[in-house]
């Protein structure tokens, strides 16, 4: 039976009927669909995994900043806080924030990253994996295979409401990542599929209504903060959902609440640089210094 993406529960049950890991069931599925092997399939995730680990790396350089001025060294500070001891949510979580700060700085700064699912939450998902890759010395293979499982849960969300911030608000860019990354996370630490379907619901759940409201209509402020607070979720909820902790509501429910809130947003809140943030008086003296003129 092919996969549909179009529900959570299906991807579930299909990984507990053949008795493994979401990320195993799409990884067979996809080279079934693509008519490949999947070790073929496996090589080109693994080098989306080597581009992540890379934009870590640029992003952390502490004079770089973008093209607008705007952003630039903050990845830097926080690894000079978390490396002193000095950050008060303990290493793992610094140093996911770090990560998810430096990959959002390189794509402000026009760096190569990969769209997990999109540029402007492109920091959460390899920010999870990595850090938690390095506290428990997790291999690569292991976190390829994660992140089979966390495009699984990228494509229904897609399937049956939105990963765009012009057409859902952030709710569907970071609110997306973060359940990408949740479900990640519990696979990689031995959790069951329905764990990471948990994880998922509890991670969309917490950032549903997120509007997209980005400055002078870049993907810096607040966006690159955003990515530190998403990937700070995705512990959140994977945590949760490892302790036993359930959703009370599905997965799937919680995908098309979020449709339902975006299609009620105002097309202000949705990337249009037309509210919230992007209105505040600093924020349009912000659009000025860059653009010259209010935009």
């Amino acid at each position: 039976m092919d996969l549909k993406y179009d529900s959570i529960a299906e991807l579930v049950l299909m990984a507990e009927k053949q008795k493994t890991s979401i990320g195993a069931l799409v990884l067979k599925d996809q080279a079934k669909i693509a008519e490949t092997e999947e070790s073929v399939l496996f090589a080109t995730m693994a080098r989306s995994l080597e581009v992540m680990k890379d934009s870590v790396e640029k992003g952390l350089d502490k004079d770089k900043r973008s093209a607008s001025g705007l952003t630039g060294g903050d990845a830097y500070k926080m690894k000079v806080s978390v490396d002193a001891g000095k950050n008060i949510c303990g290493k793992i979580f610094g140093q996911a924030m770090v990560k998810a700060l430096a990959v959002s700085q390189t794509n402000a700064c026009m760096g190569r990253i990969v769209a997990a699912p999109t540029a402007g939450s492109c920091g959460i998902l390899p920010s999870a994996l990595l850090t938690i890759a390095e506290d428990r010395g997790l291999s690569d293979d292991e976190l390829t295979m994660a992140l089979f499982t966390a495009s699984a849960i990228g494509m229904v969300v897609a399937n049956q409401a939105s990963i765009a911030g012009a057409e859902g608000g952030c709710q569907a860019e970071c609110g997306a990542a973060s359940a990408m990354a949740a479900a990640a996370l519990v696979e990689v630490c031995g959790g069951t599929p329905k764990q990471s379907e948990h994880a998922c619901a509890i991670a969309l759940k917490n950032i549903l209504g997120l509007v997209c409201d980005p400055v002078a209509g870049l993907v810096e402020i607040p966006c690159i903060k955003r990515n530190a607070a998403g990937v700070a979720n995705a512990f959140v909820a994977a945590e949760l959902a490892l302790a036993g902790i359930e959703s009370a509501i599905p997965a799937d429910e919680v995908i098309w609440a979020m449709k339902k809130i975006g299609d009620a947003m105002s097309s202000s809140l949705k990337e249009t640089a037309e509210g919230g943030l992007a209105i505040t008086p600093t924020g349009k003296k912000l659009c000025e210094q860059v653009f010259g003129c209010s935009k």
